[in-house]
Parts: C-alpha cells; sequence; structure tokens
C-alpha cells in the first residue's frame, strides 16, 4: 500500500515525472476560489441533512473559511503530489483541522467536483464578459453618433462599391456583438446548472438535498441525470464556440483598421497608445495591437477545435481525456476579455481623417449604381442601364475623368434619357441620403439606429 490519497488499492507509487505528466495543478489551481466556494455548500447541506454531525460539518466549514482567507492573502501552496486543486485543497483542510476533513467527501466524487467548480468559474466570470462587450458596444454607438454623416466608401471584394456613412459602418459592427452578447447571454443558462451530487456517474445513497446546494451556490437548476452531470462539457464548447465567432468579429475589424492606417489609405490613425514603433525604421506606426488581436483569433480557434476533437469521442461518463477541458477555456477567456478591452480603447481614442474619406468617394466610380440607378427612373431597364453606365465607366477610367465630371451632352450621347438633374444625383451625399431603406446607410437612419441601440444597452 501508498501513502498515495485515493491509493489504497495501489503497492506502487509512480514515478515523479509520471506524477507530474498526469497532474493538473498547474492550471486547475484557478479553480481554488470555486472549489472551496463548493466545498462550503456541499458541507453545509452534509450537516443540515444529518449525513454527518453538525459539531463535524461546523468544524469542516471553519477550516475552508481558514483556507479562504489564505488564498485571498497569497498563502496557500499547492503541489503536484496531490495531483489537483481538489487533493491539494483536501490535504491542506486535512492539515488545518485533521482527520475529519476527511469526511467532507461524503456523496460526492472528484468526477462532480470538478465540474462544479468549472461550472462555477465560468458563471462567475461570463457577466464580467458581458460587461466590456458592453463597453465595446456603447463606444461604438457613441462613435456612430458622433459620425452619422461621415461619408465613406463602402467595399465589397474590397473594391469601392457604393459610398456609406463611417456611422453606418460602426454601427454593422454593433450588430456583430449584439448577436455576441447573446450567445454569451444564453451561454449562462447552460453554465448555471449544477452537477454537484452525481457523485462518481449514478448518484449515491446518501440522502442529499442537490436542490439546496444549488441555491447556497446560486444555481437555477441541476442536472436531472448524474452520467450527464460529470460527462457534460457542452457548456465549456458552447463558450468556446462564442469566442471564436467573437474573435472572428474582432479579427475582421482590426484587418480594416490596419489597412485604413496605411499611408495609402489613410482613413485613420491609431492612438500612440495603440501603436508600436520600428527597431530600425523611424517613420513607421505599427497598429501592433490590431494586428496582435487578429493572431490570437487562430489561438482561440485552436481551443474550440481541441476541446471538440478531445470530447468526440469519449464513451459517459467521466474519462481522464476531460482534463483537458479546462485550460483551453482559460486561456481563451483571458485572450477575449482582453481583446474586447483592446478594442474599447483603439477605438475611442482613433482618429477619423473625415476629409480624406470622403475625398475617397468623389474621385471614384462609387457613384455607377446612381447613375443606373437614375436610368431606371427613366424607363431604362435596369440591365440597359448597367450596361451604359459600364461603358461610360470604361470611358472614365481612360480618360481619367469621374462620370459626375463627364460633360452633359458626353452623357446624353450614351444616355438621351439623361438631363441636368443628373448631376445632383451623383454626388455622395444624395448617394448616401437616398438609401433610406430599412437597414440603409442613409443619415436619418443611422440617427434611428443609434437610438435603438441605446435602448438596447439601456434595457441591460
Amino acid at each position: 500500500m501508498t501513502d498515495k490519497l485515493w491509493g489504497g488499492r495501489f503497492t506502487a507509487k509512480a514515478a515523479e515525472w509520471v506524477d507530474q505528466f498526469g497532474a493538473s495543478i498547474s492550471f486547475d489551481q484557478q479553480m481554488a476560489a470555486e472549489d472551496l466556494e463548493g466545498s462550503l455548500a456541499h458541507v453545509a447541506m452534509l450537516g443540515k441533512q444529518g449525513i454527518i454531525p453538525q459539531a463535524d460539518a461546523a468544524a469542516i466549514a471553519a477550516g475552508l473559511h481558514t483556507l479562504q482567507a489564505k488564498l485571498a492573502a497569497g498563502e496557500l501552496k499547492f503541489t503536484v503530489a496531490n495531483e489537483d486543486i481538489h487533493l491539494n485543497m483536501e490535504s491542506l483542510l486535512t492539515k488545518e483541522i485533521g482527520p475529519v476533513a476527511g469526511k467532507l467527501h461524503t456523496a460526492r466524487s472528484r468526477n462532480d467536483q470538478v465540474a462544479t467548480d468549472f461550472h462555477l468559474w465560468l458563471k462567475h466570470r461570463l457577466p464580467e464578459l458581458l460587461k466590456a462587450l458592453t463597453n465595446l458596444q456603447t463606444v461604438l454607438v457613441e462613435k456612430a453618433e458622433q459620425h452619422a454623416g461621415t461619408i465613406m466608401p463602402g467595399y465589397t471584394h474590397l473594391q469601392h462599391a457604393q459610398p456609406i456613412t463611417y456611422g453606418h459602418y460602426l454601427l454593422a459592427y454593433f450588430e456583430m456583438f449584439q448577436r455576441d452578447y447573446e450567445r454569451f447571454s444564453f451561454n449562462q443558462r447552460h453554465t448555471d446548472m449544477l452537477p454537484l451530487g452525481a457523485a462518481a456517474l449514478a448518484g449515491t445513497t446518501f440522502p442529499i438535498d442537490r436542490e439546496a446546494v444549488a441555491k447556497t451556490l446560486g444555481f437555477s437548476t441541476v442536472y436531472h441525470n448524474s452520467l450527464d452531470a460529470v460527462s457534460d462539457r457542452d457548456f465549456a464548447l458552447e463558450f468556446l464556440s462564442n469566442a471564436a465567432i467573437l474573435m472572428q468579429h474582432l479579427s475582421r475589424l482590426a484587418e480594416e483598421l490596419i489597412l485604413w492606417c496605411t499611408y495609402e489609405f489613410n482613413y485613420v490613425e491609431m492612438a500612440d497608445s495603440f501603436a508600436t514603433g520600428s527597431s530600425i525604421m523611424p517613420q513607421k506606426k505599427n497598429a501592433d495591437f490590431a494586428e496582435l488581436t487578429r493572431g490570437k483569433t487562430g489561438r482561440v480557434y485552436g481551443a474550440l477545435m481541441g476541446l471538440l476533437t478531445t470530447m468526440k469521442a469519449l464513451p459517459l461518463a467521466y474519462n481522464k481525456d476531460m482534463q483537458e477541458d479546462k485550460e483551453p477555456v482559460f486561456d481563451a477567456y483571458t485572450t477575449i476579455l482582453g481583446s474586447v478591452h483592446i478594442f474599447a480603447g483603439m477605438l475611442e481614442s482613433l482618429t477619423v481623417h473625415e476629409t480624406r474619406m470622403h475625398d475617397a468617394t468623389t474621385n471614384d466610380f462609387s457613384n455607377a449604381t446612381e447613375l443606373a440607378d437614375y436610368l431606371a427612373t427613366k424607363g431604362v431597364p435596369f440591365r440597359q442601364a448597367h450596361a451604359i453606365v459600364g461603358e461610360l465607366v470604361l470611358k472614365g477610367i481612360k480618360t481619367h475623368t469621374t462620370l459626375q465630371d463627364m460633360p452633359l451632352a458626353e452623357l446624353k450621347v450614351a444616355a438621351p434619357q439623361i438631363e441636368a438633374d443628373v448631376y445632383a444625383e451623383l454626388s455622395s451625399e444624395a448617394a448616401v441620403n437616398r438609401r433610406t431603406s430599412l437597414g440603409g446607410t442613409a443619415v436619418t437612419n443611422v440617427i434611428k439606429e443609434v437610438a435603438r441601440a441605446k435602448e438596447l444597452l439601456a434595457d441591460r
């Protein structure tokens, strides 16, 4: 027999490097507070139900409170020898109060204990992420209102398409982050479920009160199947899926900001606090934080694919493979929370070159659709109008002449229906403000959508 905890049926001790390979304390110590929280709720229930004497329950609770105080003070030392946070805490509790600490594990298993800790860890942190998303969306709304009429090129295929406003552009990302917010909000529903009481996989013979423990820990419900309770990691996968989608949105925004900071675009400029210089080229001002977020997107994608792969063929119920579930979630959480904070700061302090944006819509052919629409209102079939304008654009490219700079006589050669009123239709302002359909880029629409966005934020 060895002195290994839970090692009564073993006769040999593992080599130190084997213990190190199997240990999870290096990362699951992040759940130390949650482990103590869960244990306090569990022991209170054990005492109330008469499963252990009230005096023992009180002694255990006092010991757990002592450990909480030491944890807060940074005085707890964890060891690989005790493998994980649960065994470390039990060992520390035993040093505090003696053998009575062993009664804490009555009617529970490490399987339901670790699942409970993991649920609690994410349950405690999702509100912080939702708060950060709200802050980012608030910045977007404030800037969208400020730039409701700031005209810029809209793109498809990274080619000038039609004029839009910068405010309209920012609200597109507000909508993306709104869906992210809703996904993480729903994620709380599946995180807000208590596994404790499922024991190893089949429940327990002790007269436990799972609902009382759930109430103490702030869970809204309990798992109704013990096998599912200890083997479910859907809540973690759901979180990582949501995290990956969020990072995709941030990465798209990052890519555009990186492009727009270049000399060629020069639409925006990063504040010095969100840019870096070059070690050799004095003129450089790099959008490194946007680039880094774009790069970290792959990290979060990897976390999702890693856990999906870990879980893909696991038989019920608990398997040691599932020890690999926490690191990707811990890392992804830190990554996305930091990225959201960075983007709120970047957008808040971004300098927008409004004149440069506007000029980019007057020296191109992004008003070509306006001329085609104009011809359509004059009775020309749109397909024919499209062809006519396409030929005019080709001519303009060859002669370096924009549509609004072409003489009326020249336009009438291409289409006799064109009159002098066409020039008013070809301005960027007209192109923007004529698009009053729901969801369109007209300034009046942007103002309405800003008001709607503010209402959504106010309801939180």
